[in-house]
């Protein structure tokens, strides 16, 4: 498995001042290979490599040659997704980074775990800098190291480390815990469990209701805390993320599948123009949170599913019939044709749930198998057969 865990660095002025210029040069190598790469159409880091290497290699002889090498590989990866968001019609142009962290690997990095020490190439020569491990990553510690960035911000410096970690030794299980995501209600299982704070929501409105008024004033001070509130909203969602997606993988048992609603193009598929629930929903990062899932789900042994969430609300968890109008409100669920009631997110996970063992043609615990998948072809719906609630 591959886990990043960040560490802080402790370098005295001098060292600090060297990983600065560091990451100052290897920021200029990075624009200038994006540069070229998209003024000559070339995305190909073999290719790309030809034609700045040389060049940027003698304009900036103090940086080490692999910090080059990795600088001109970061920039084709990111000419390359420039160039495939312009095939979709998205307007962008030629690639550019205020700061881009420096990549270091094997050869330009080594990390002493038991001194608390970690050997780094800069513009300086190699410069030995104390750090610490925090306490969430000790259980990390010794693993085998692949690469590391290097971050800074507001003078403080921080390796992000990619790590080698053993995969757990778990059986699966037939276990399938459905997750209906929202916005109002973060996270719905579907063994009734739901996740997520009332607060958070609250606090996202005071950050808009705040960030509206600084974007009103208009003044420097205001564009400056403006700056300071938009990563501080970054790291709450963040938080948030972490703290959802950890109770979403504790709710299911070792070796089980966590199955999710595919929520791909999702803003460009709900009619929702204006208003608040368009802010709620263009401001939801559930791709954040999907993989924050995944690799919590991998370290339990678990694995992560995605379905179609076409109808998952709208259908009876009991006897399969679907009509929009079987969900009344937005928290109330109630058939038009059994009288089945029930909160619609536990409805919704539920369905997700069934839809995936539907595919699998496993049979849902405690009912008859289900032969035939729960999945729409055009405006033919295929209706399940019934199973237990």
């Amino acid at each position: 498995m591959d886990r990043t865990i960040r560490l802080p660095l402790f370098p005295t002025p001098e060292q600090a001042a060297a990983l600065a210029e560091t990451t100052r040069q290897f920021t200029a190598v990075f624009n200038a290979a994006c540069i070229c790469g998209w003024e000559n159409r070339v995305h190909n880091a073999i290719r790309l490599h030809y034609l700045v290497y040389h060049p940027l290699r003698a304009q900036y002889p103090a940086l080490a040659s692999d910090l080059h090498i990795q600088a001109r590989a970061r920039a084709a990866q990111t000419v390359r997704s420039a160039f495939a968001l312009a095939k979709k019609g998205r307007k962008v142009s030629a690639p550019r980074s205020r700061s881009c962290p420096p990549r270091y690997n094997l050869h330009t990095f080594k990390l002493d775990w038991a001194a608390g020490l970690v050997r780094l190439s800069s513009v300086s020569g190699r410069m030995t800098v104390p750090f610490r491990v925090p306490e969430y990553a000790g259980r990390y510690v010794g693993c085998k190291t692949r690469t590391a960035d290097l971050v800074e911000r507001d003078g403080r410096f921080w390796l992000h480390v990619s790590l080698d970690v053993p995969a757990p030794q778990t059986t699966l299980v037939n276990a399938v815990v459905g997750v209906d995501l929202g916005i109002a209600q973060s996270a719905v299982t579907s063994d009734a469990r739901f996740l997520g704070e009332g607060s958070w929501r609250n606090t996202e409105d005071r950050y808009f209701r705040v960030r509206r008024a600084l974007q009103k004033r208009g003044t420097k001070s205001a564009k400056r805390h403006l700056g300071r509130l938009r990563g501080k909203q970054s790291r709450f969602r963040q938080d948030c993320d972490h703290v959802l997606s950890k109770a979403i993988v504790q709710t299911a048992p070792p070796g089980a599948t966590i199955v999710l609603e595919d929520l791909t193009n999702i803003r460009s598929r709900v009619r929702v123009q204006r208003g608040q629930q368009a802010r709620r929903l263009h401001s939801w990062s559930f791709n954040q949170l999907r993989q924050f899932v995944e690799y919590k789900a991998e370290e339990r042994g678990c694995t992560v599913a995605l379905v179609d969430p076409r109808h998952t609300s709208q259908r009876c968890s009991r006897c399969g019939h679907t009509a929009r109008d079987n969900r009344r409100s937005r928290a109330l669920f109630v058939c038009r044709q059994c009288g089945f009631s029930l909160h619609a997110d536990l409805n919704g996970a539920r369905n997700i749930a069934a839809k995936y063992r539907a595919g699998l043609g496993m049979s849902e615990p405690g009912g008859p198998p289900v032969n035939r998948p729960i999945v729409a072809h055009g405006d033919i719906s295929l209706q399940p057969q019934a199973v237990a609630p």
